[in-house]
């Protein structure tokens, strides 16, 4: 009889608990809400502050706002920031709107592809890519084909401020290239860069052409198999074997007698691979 008395009682007092816990609810609600709105508006002040701060601290704030994904106030301050004076803070705000997903920044972002500065430019591409904008294809296209598309402008000059390793290096990192380590030679790239070489930045600009569906890209990929630098020569077949266009493959086979193991073995990997799609489809350039 004890027991039947105390589950009563007990039973009584979960349904107080909770009438007690629904009439709270709204309240503690509220409360979490207010909560929410002072942490929002506190994140808008440090990241405003951030923006007004010197070039690291602004660079920082600025690629910062490429994880408020959906919020047009972010996309407005990148956007803004596609202007800076500094080139840091410029590739920052181009990295944010690609990862933003603003589409609206299309326009700036393909001016910015022009700018002065390799590194904006790049990023600038980087993100377009992502934005599924194929203009973005058009400065990797032009560091491995050594002009611009549908012109005859050298980019030497552009070239040469890859030069310095720790630009390079920000390049392969930042524009989300991998290439370091790239397949199992990340040293020797490393090296590449230390001796002031271009060509691990070129190489890592080959990769990202693989997915580019203009005909011009597959054609410098298939002239860069036989660049004088081993990396490019590795990256250029890697992006013809993505690529998957069969055409490509008389272009490939040289390649497996490269005096670079690794070029051989990604040589050997793409006629696999290509030779296994050729015998069930016809060949046409891309």
């Amino acid at each position: 009889m004890s027991r039947v008395v105390g589950v009563l009682v007990l039973s009584l007092y979960l349904a107080q608990a909770t009438a007690d816990l629904r009439q709270a609810t709204p309240k503690s609600a509220g409360r979490v809400n207010a909560q929410a709105v002072d942490a929002r508006k506190q994140a808008w002040n440090i990241l405003v502050e951030g923006t007004h701060g010197n070039m690291d601290q602004r660079a920082n704030a600025i690629q910062a706002l490429g994880l408020a994904s959906g919020d047009a106030e972010a996309e407005r301050l990148a956007e803004d920031a596609l202007a800076d004076n500094e080139p840091l803070v410029r590739a920052a705000a181009a990295k944010a709107l690609g990862a933003l997903g603003s589409s609206a920044s299309i326009s700036n972002l393909q001016n910015s592809l022009n700018d002065k500065d390799i590194s904006v430019a790049l990023a600038a591409g980087h993100a377009l890519i992502q934005l599924k904008s194929n203009s973005g294809y058009d400065v990797y296209y032009s560091l491995v084909a050594g002009t611009r598309k549908g012109g005859t402008s050298p980019i030497t000059e552009e070239l040469d401020q890859m030069k310095t390793p720790e630009r390079a290096i920000g390049f392969a990192f930042d524009q989300g290239m991998g290439f370091v380590p790239y397949g199992g030679y990340g040293m020797e790239a490393y090296h590449a860069w230390e001796k002031r070489s271009t060509a691990p930045t070129r190489a890592a600009a080959a990769r990202e052409l693989a997915k580019d569906p203009d005909p011009r890209s597959g054609q410098a990929l298939a002239k860069a198999v036989s660049d004088k630098e081993w990396s490019v020569r590795a990256a250029a077949v890697e992006a013809l074997a993505t690529r998957g266009d069969t055409a490509f493959l008389s272009d490939i086979v040289p390649a497996m007698s490269d005096k670079k193991d690794v070029v051989r073995y990604t040589a050997a990997a793409a006629v696999l691979r290509l030779s296994q799609r050729a015998q069930g489809s016809g060949s046409q350039r891309h």
